[in-house]
């Protein structure tokens, strides 16, 4: 037998050993590093993993909170949601690399493995030529069924020092320490249906991690597709005067100024210098500007976000230093007050009733009614709040009520025409030219008032300003509201991402200008579609991180066109776990409810008719409440109601007598069998109410009546 090696079998031991040098090298160095405890941010402090490719690979210190949205416009928060994790695995991705796709039976492997033992998988594309949508597809097409976090402005890819898709990072979230960085293993060939590892670096890391070792490094660099990061390295220094304080002024100081909602008042340099690593933060995590809705789709009016560029240029900035440079400080000028009406003094002033908010603890929604002192009635062109404390009025939602309640309470399921409302940040609702909202003369204004503690005990007192059109210039165009709304909804205990669907239906062709999300405590995400008569859908928001202390309507750039026979979509996912910082009792099953530790799925439109004008009146939104429950129930949109579909308070009523109403024996429950069967209840109660009984199951009948429009606040 010949033990002689050949020339090739010399060199590949020659390469085992360098290797194990490399390893032990860097092993070393990660060692030493990661007991310097005086590194003065993640971005600083470095290690080499390889020293392949004739340069060692840094590796940060420690990787810094973030929020992105996947593929599917849903949020990741990395410290919220990983934060329970033993640990978490990122793996750098892009679209057309050959190696990714071949890696992904790998990566399925790996999760099945790791995952129930409390790991948490997750994908990042720093590519800037994927959008999400060209990403969900290849992901769909090679199997990737784990979030794909979209890092379109390559922050974490910068910090993380990425270079190349196919590489795996290892992160302890004890300490958010990056503990390993390189390839799953030493295969190059991920396609090879034999092909073995000898070196599992990845696998190897993930056990070092969960059993509190130290991870060994990896011997090579990750065999994966070149990534452009074309500002890396090439950042020139930030001007706070020239750079910085323009964006806050334009996007930041209308609310973070002396009697702003903001927390601090950005009136100079060393007041934004002091906050500065704070405004890193929060805008890593998009908790700032509270301008929810993702940029990649629609176009909004007054949209408050900031551009990739201006995130760019804030984030370095502070990651430079936040140095003052040269120049005046432009936040320091000073500034005229605030005017009691911006838009000047409106035409009628209702005083909201003044309410004492406590220091602490949760305060129930208020539902005062002001009576309409008009003897004539007005069309509404705009309106504002002046708001007595603003740190404790959340919002103000209203709706005209035909007369004033005896117990001064509106509540909204008796509401008609919106006059307007109020979030943190958005005081004011203009309609657009010659459009309006009729008020008539008498009756009330109900009012919907969300109030927070923060911290001491104060009185409320807001107004309400109309601004009417003038007698000589009434509009020609009408302004409507109504809701998307599903009070059917149940949210297992514990469950990180339920999801309830509702639609509604669109009778006749209408404009479509803004839409208002709305949940409480456990809401996590939103969007809302169109599908259109031929079955084809347009996403037209998405909302990847709800946030119950930030709402708003969202105005689009251009009302959208919703041709009749089209339906709009809302999905909501609700978070009952842990995992949410805010969850009032993770324990319990959650259902439809006014509290904010109850739940709410209530996305409020605005609209018009295409043909309805002043002078023309339609009943539109009454042919539109015709379909409201059976979209409520239809999570699926498949056009009939299954048994499973049945939930909440009247689900759990009608769910017994199923079989009945499915008269055509279909295998679900039609519209017209729905409210054949709510038309039999209702003479049934009548019937009992009078002492005279009726049949103990709802009979088919052949009319249909519409089903009552819900109530519910937001």
């Amino acid at each position: 037998m010949n033990l002689r090696r050949g020339p090739w079998e010399d060199y590949g031991m020659m390469q085992v050993r360098l290797s194990a040098l490399a390893t032990a090298a860097a092993t070393a160095l990660l060692a030493g590093c990661a007991s310097d405890s005086s590194a003065p941010n993640a971005l600083s402090a470095a290690t080499p993993t390889s020293t392949s490719e004739g340069a060692a690979t840094a590796m940060p210190l420690q990787i810094d909170n973030f929020m992105l949205a996947d593929q599917n416009y849903m949020g990741h928060e990395l410290y919220r949601e990983a934060g329970d994790a033993k640990a978490v695995v990122l793996i750098t991705h892009g679209n057309g690399c050959p190696i990714v796709r071949n890696l992904a039976p790998k990566v399925k492997e790996l999760r099945a493995k790791y995952e129930p033992m409390g790991v948490k998988f997750m994908m990042l594309n720093s590519n800037l030529q994927d959008s999400a949508e060209e990403v969900a597809k290849e992901a769909a097409e090679y199997g990737y069924d784990l979030p794909i976090l979209m890092d379109k402005n390559q922050l974490v890819g910068e910090q993380l020092g990425v270079t190349r898709t196919a590489e795996f990072f290892v992160i302890d979230p004890k300490t958010w320490k990056v503990v390993y960085r390189g390839p799953l293993d030493d295969r190059l060939d991920y396609g090879a249906q034999k092909a073995v590892a000898s070196h599992t670096w990845t696998a190897d890391a993930i056990e070092a991690t969960l059993a509190g070792r130290q991870a060994m490094a990896a011997g090579k660099p990750s065999p994966g597709c070149l990534i452009d990061f074309p500002d890396r390295g090439k950042v020139a220094k930030i001007s706070y005067a020239k750079d910085v304080a323009p964006i806050l002024e334009a996007k930041c100081v209308a609310c973070h100024i002396e009697g702003g909602i903001g927390p601090f008042a950005m009136t100079s340099y060393e007041k934004v210098k002091g906050f500065s690593p704070m405004i890193r933060e929060v805008i890593r995590t998009d908790r700032m500007p509270p301008w929810n809705v993702d940029a990649h789709i629609g176009k909004w009016q007054d949209d408050k976000s900031l551009t990739p560029s201006e995130i760019k240029t804030i984030v370095r900035w502070v990651e430079q230093g936040a140095e003052r440079g040269a120049g005046p400080d432009p936040l320091a000028k000073k500034r005229p007050a605030l005017a009691e009406w911006p838009m000047g003094k409106p035409d009628l002033i209702l005083e909201i009733p003044a309410y004492t908010i406590p220091a602490s603890g949760v305060v129930d929604y208020q539902r005062p009614a002001v009576a309409n002192p008009l003897t004539e009635g007005k069309w509404v062109k705009a309106s504002a709040y002046k708001v007595g404390e603003r740190q404790a009025v959340h919002h103000f939602l209203t709706g005209y009520l035909k007369e004033m309640p005896k117990d001064g309470k509106g509540n909204e399921s008796r509401w008609g025409a919106s006059m307007g409302g109020y979030a943190v940040g958005a005081e004011a609702t203009l309609w657009p030219s010659n459009i309006g909202t009729y008020l008539p003369p008498g009756g009330a204004v109900g009012f919907q008032a969300h109030y927070t503690p923060f911290g001491k005990e104060v009185t409320d007192k807001s107004y309400l300003g109309l601004y009417f059109y003038k007698d000589n210039e009434k509009p020609g165009l009408v302004m409507r509201n109504s809701v998307i709304v599903d009070n059917s909804i149940r949210i297992p205990a514990g469950e990180a991402r339920h999801k309830e669907t509702a639609s509604l239906d669109v009778p006749k062709e209408m404009l479509l200008y803004s839409a208002f999300p709305h949940a409480h405590y456990r809401g996590y995400a939103s969007d809302l579609w169109i599908q259109y008569p031929d079955g084809s859908k347009k996403q037209v928001l998405a909302m990847p991180r709800y946030d119950f202390n930030w709402q708003r309507e969202y105005t689009f750039a251009e009302p959208l066109k919703v041709p009749a026979g089209s339906k709009l979509i809302a999905n909501y996912w609700y978070d009952n776990s842990k995992q949410n910082p805010a969850n009032p009792d993770p324990s319990k099953t959650i259902v439809w409810g006014d509290q904010s530790w109850e739940e709410m799925f209530y996305t409020a439109i605005r609209y018009r008719w295409v043909d309805e004008t002043a002078t023309k009146l339609t009943n539109y939104d009454e042919l539109m409440d015709q379909n409201r429950l059976f979209g409520m129930f239809d999570d699926n949109l498949d056009g009939k109601i299954q048994q499973a579909e049945f939930k909440g308070e009247l689900g759990d009523r009608l769910k017994p007598f199923y079989a009945q109403m499915d008269q055509d024996k279909s295998g679900g429950v039609e519209n017209n069998e729905l409210m054949a069967a709510l038309q039999v209840m209702r003479q049934r109660m009548r019937q009992q109410a009078s002492g005279h009984p009726m049949p103990s199951a709802p009979a088919a009948t052949t009319s249909a009546a519409p089903a009552a429009k819900p109530g519910g606040g937001r």
